[in-house]
């Protein structure tokens, strides 16, 4: 997995959510949902949406961590120098223009490009649904809704997933006994 699917539009990409303030000077924790940590440790422009706002403005990352042993990043924005002003950021996204996707090694997708791909059944070539997610559980889950109009989740493993073909807008998945059932 890479970015989030969460977009505002086409040219954005979400790569994480400010969930709380840290400390009192300004400081941020956000949730990422982004692979790279470079989103959040290299200074540079950024941009917030807040919530219910649909155009994104910009923002300078002065600097960031990651939390150890957590899931988390500390960031500092510039002009957010007290733990009120963080505080009223808190749910806003952070997010990157599309065109900042980085380039992903052989075997490796953009979550972005995974959404709505078609999800072919290898042996029959029997069309089962559409890739309507993917979410982060140790290995990586595709939330797949069914033709009957289920959603079911289907690792994305080699051994299960072992076509993926953004060209032809498909995935060839061969799914162990009862996987569709559940």
């Amino acid at each position: 997995m890479s970015e989030s699917t969460t977009t505002i539009e086409t040219a954005w990409l979400a790569i994480g959510q400010i969930v709380a303030p840290q400390g009192l000077r300004g400081e941020m924790r956000v949730n990422p949902s982004s692979d790279f940590p470079e989103r959040f440790l290299i200074p540079g422009p950024r941009w917030l949406r807040r919530p219910r706002q649909t155009e994104p403005e910009v923002v300078e990352l002065e600097r960031g961590r990651a939390i150890a042993g957590k899931n988390l990043y500390i960031v500092q924005l510039a002009g957010i120098t007290s733990r009120e002003q963080a505080e009223a950021l808190r749910g806003c996204e952070l997010l990157v223009p599309a065109s900042d996707r980085p380039e992903l090694d052989e075997g490796e997708f953009h979550v972005l490009d995974l959404i709505d791909l078609s999800v072919i059944d290898q042996a029959s070539s029997t069309p089962l649904g559409i890739v309507r997610d993917v979410v982060s559980a140790g290995n990586d889950l595709l939330v797949v809704e069914l033709t009957d109009g289920r959603e079911v989740y289907i690792p994305f493993v080699e051994a299960i997933v072992p076509v993926v073909d953004l060209a032809q807008g498909r995935i060839e998945i061969t799914p162990p006994p009862g996987l569709l059932e559940l």
